[in-house]
């Protein structure tokens, strides 16, 4: 994804920064993700949704816990357990991880949420609310890929690699859903300071109006 490498290396390190001062429980799981880069908010909903089975959208706590330890995050259990309080809102013993993967996301401007769903449109050929490979043969131009102009990769292949970018290194179906969108974009956000220069970016990298 151009424009984000960088911010991505200066994202991760600062977020490991934090990580050493910062005590809150949400922050603190907020900042392991972050320091994952761009993609790992993302691809803790991934780890979660693996795991719903009964397609419920729904976590226990023991689900959570798993869930959690499954991604490799770093979390005592008696702070895993407020965060679960925290989002149990209903004290039903069950979270929504889609409200959940929401609250974890770094707060973005309205500003920010309109133009990666613009784009998201716009790579949506179809409008079914997921990005496909098929989605992206009448957006993106595979052929002036450089490891596909020097035979190393197949027209299908560069789409693939590049709808892995917003897929879960666990999970990779290549499909994006705007959920899955979003929440790669959050991590992009999370490391821009200004709307003004996450706006450009956005408008450049997917040639929007």
């Amino acid at each position: 994804m151009a424009g984000t490498s960088r911010h991505d290396r200066a994202m991760t390190m600062d977020a490991k920064r934090q990580l050493l001062t910062v005590s809150d429980p949400l922050e603190r799981l907020r900042l392991q993700c972050l320091a994952r880069g761009s993609a790992g908010i993302k691809g803790l909903g991934r780890t979660f949704k693996i795991m719903d089975d009964d397609n419920s959208r729904t976590l226990d706590m023991k689900e959570f816990l798993k869930g959690l330890n499954d991604y490799g995050v770093n979390i005592e259990k008696d702070e895993a357990l407020k965060l679960f309080q925290l989002f149990d809102r209903d004290g039903s013993g069950l979270i929504d991880f889609d409200e959940f993967l929401i609250m974890l996301r770094p707060p973005m401007s309205n500003a920010r949420k309109e133009v990666i769903m613009e784009a998201f449109r716009k790579l949506d050929k179809t409008g079914d609310g997921i990005i496909t490979i098929e989605d992206l043969k009448g957006v993106y131009n595979a052929k002036n890929h450089p490891k596909y102009q020097n035979g190393e990769l197949t027209e299908e292949q560069v789409f693939r690699q590049f709808l892995d970018n917003f897929d879960s290194p666990y999970d990779k179906d290549g499909k994006v859903t705007q959920e899955e969108f979003m929440n790669y974009y959050a991590g992009v956000s999370a490391s821009i300071d200004t709307d003004v220069y996450f706006i450009v970016m956005m408008r450049n990298a997917w040639k929007l109006n």
